[in-house]
């Protein structure tokens, strides 16, 4: 009796877990989330009630435990917001196509020789 395993054929997804089946990055980011809003808890829940308290350690969280879950293409969450950052904000907007016209070009610097011609013998005519 044989005993098989599917093994898949693209390995590049597949991560390194290190604990509780949690990769590196995410028991990183899940610690620091436990870092931030368990003191917020303890220290606030006397004074603006346990309900308000938790609600808000929730809020104060949830930026932690998306760095550690959401991921596109391949790019972690600071990635791609640095790509949609640097997309939206820093780089000008749509560049319309514009061709330069040679023809016009020329045509534009006969009609300005022309017109000096023109000025110079005016001039030349009055002295």
């Amino acid at each position: 009796m044989a005993i098989s395993v599917s093994v898949p054929k693209d390995l590049s997804g597949i991560k390194t877990k290190v604990a509780l089946n949690l990769t590196k990055r995410q028991l990183i980011c899940f610690g620091g989330a436990a870092a931030v809003g368990i003191p917020f808890y303890i220290f606030t829940k006397d004074v603006i009630g346990t309900q308000a308290a938790a609600l808000i350690m929730v809020a104060i969280m949830l930026p932690f435990f998306f760095l550690a879950m959401y991921e596109k293409d391949g790019f972690p969450a600071e990635k791609v917001v640095y790509f949609m950052i640097r997309q939206k904000i820093l780089t000008p907007g749509i560049r319309p196509y514009k061709s330069e016209n040679l023809h016009k070009q020329l045509e534009e610097r006969e009609k300005l020789k022309k017109e000096v011609a023109y000025l110079e013998r005016k001039a030349r005519q009055k002295q």
